[in-house]
């Protein structure tokens, strides 16, 4: 016989990460004008990221409206397209371009994770929002607005990360994307502290498997994963603001919550208040490989003169990496679609060191097929160095230092050479912010017209006059002369 166990149904205060993601959003004033620098630097790298997307088959087909021939009056625009899409999708859609080929800046914790992905719901529904305000005669977000919600979004996803283990506890990151969207969006959507505090409650309870991301099953979803919690997250702000109740102890409820049922009964860790830290500590990508691998592509680009007329002659290659790396990319046998290829060490070193690039046609199946590739990885070794292990995360360095070394037949062997800091990290910011430049400017070059370029790129480089921009406006320039 079953027996009623006792228990007790009084509803507590919300959880103090609950209350305390919704008084940052609310309160918080951002001072720091680099936040706002740096902000800026995310917003253009991501649309950048976005338009290089638009050539990929796989990403291009998941575009548009669910339903064919659908019309949002005053919808939200997605960059590059010609789409007018309710926020929901426009969200998927912009997220999935974002994301797709590995390009997005990155910010290494415990849960390392694209804060970027954010993105695309926040500049979607501030469209959105701007579109319908001006249409009934009011005035549309400013662009400062989105930068301001950025850097939030980013603080809550990344403070969330340092020391809570998602992939530890088989979780993929996007939950912490779904969390951080949906705080920003419930208020920008003009959300109570109790409607924010609820519609985050929500947003913890969906949680997925990360098996996508690792072999044997890597694949596309990887790609997507976090551009479906940006689309959750629109949603479950907009239920909120019509009255959608919360769950005020789904994270510390015993059995049945989060902590409980999905984080092996372990309080999350939060070694900082939220403030601008992430922002300022996010790293950006210039190879369309895992971000734990950067420093070792560059690595692999540096030693190509001196390999790549002895490939033949090589014996082994060794990599020196951080724990990460190793567990993250550290894979043997098959490679079976891009998505495989650009998660594994071995690859995108061998590519680096035979063709001193990698990008997305060098992670295709007809590139991969090159005999030498699977020859040289069959070749590499992965060790790791505790010091690059330790110096990952310390949170004053974060390094995802990597080193390579390639030895022949007949015992020389290349420098071993180390990249601490890959290019994209805070501390080569001035090294990097031209390469940023150029890496936005091909992007538009890919999609609009030269004068179309020019206009775009005026008025991205005027950091105060983007800020004042009103977000339609903004949006308006990124659409396609042609669908």
């Amino acid at each position: 016989m079953i027996q009623s166990a006792s228990s007790n149904n009084v509803r507590a205060a919300p959880d103090k990460v609950l209350a305390d993601i919704a008084d940052y959003v609310l309160d918080y004033k951002i001072e720091s004008e680099r936040a706002y620098d740096n902000a800026r630097l995310c917003l253009t790298d991501s649309i950048a990221c976005a338009l290089y997307a638009l050539d990929v088959p796989e990403c291009a087909r998941l575009l548009g409206p669910w339903v064919p021939g659908t019309v949002v009056p005053n919808g939200a625009r997605v960059p590059g397209t010609r789409f007018e899409l309710d926020p929901l999708n426009a969200a998927f859609n912009f997220g999935a371009m974002i994301r797709w080929s590995d390009l997005n800046d990155a910010f290494t914790a415990a849960s390392w994770s694209h804060a970027s992905d954010n993105l695309a719901g926040i500049l979607t529904m501030a469209d959105y929002l701007s579109r319908q305000r001006v249409a009934g005669g009011g005035r549309p977000l400013l662009m400062r607005d989105v930068l301001e919600a950025l850097i939030k979004a980013y603080e809550i996803q990344g403070c969330l990360s340092l020391e809570n283990d998602c992939f530890g506890n088989f979780i993929d990151h996007n939950v912490l994307i779904r969390v951080a969207s949906t705080a920003v969006l419930t208020r920008m959507l003009g959300g109570t502290r109790d409607e924010i505090v609820a519609a985050v409650s929500n947003a913890w309870i969906d949680t997925s498997l990360v098996a996508y991301r690792f072999a044997p099953n890597t694949g596309a979803r990887k790609n997507w994963a976090c551009a479906d919690a940006s689309s959750q997250a629109v949603r479950l702000a907009m239920m909120a603001i019509k009255g959608e109740q919360g769950y005020p102890t789904i994270l510390t409820a015993k059995k049945y919550g989060f902590y409980d049922a999905r984080f092996g009964g372990k309080p999350f860790g939060m070694p900082q208040p939220y403030a601008e830290y992430v922002i300022q500590n996010s790293m950006f990508k210039f190879v369309t490989a895992g971000m734990h691998s950067q420093s070792a592509v560059e690595c692999a680009f540096r030693l190509q003169p001196l390999v790549k007329d002895r490939v033949n002659e090589i014996e082994r290659i060794e990599i020196h990496g951080h724990a990460p790396l190793i567990k993250v990319m550290g894979k043997t046998g098959p490679l079976h679609n891009p998505d495989d290829r650009d998660h594994c060490a071995q690859y995108v070193v061998a590519v680096g060191l035979l063709c001193g690039r990698l990008g997305p046609p060098e992670l295709e199946d007809d590139f991969a097929a090159d005999p030498r590739i699977d020859a040289l990885r069959a070749k590499t070794v992965l060790s790791e160095e505790p010091r690059y292990t330790k110096d990952f995360f310390d949170p004053d360095k974060r390094s995802s230092a990597n080193a390579v070394q390639v030895w022949f037949k007949d015992g020389t062997c290349t420098p071993k050479v180390e990249v601490e800091y890959p290019l994209g990290h805070q501390r080569r910011r001035s090294e990097a912010l031209p390469m940023l430049r150029a890496k936005f400017a091909a992007s538009l070059q890919r999609r609009f017209g030269q004068k179309q370029c020019e206009q775009i790129l005026d008025n991205c480089d005027d950091g105060s006059a983007l800020d004042q921009m009103a977000v339609d406006r903004f949006t308006n320039m990124f659409v396609a002369v042609k669908a």
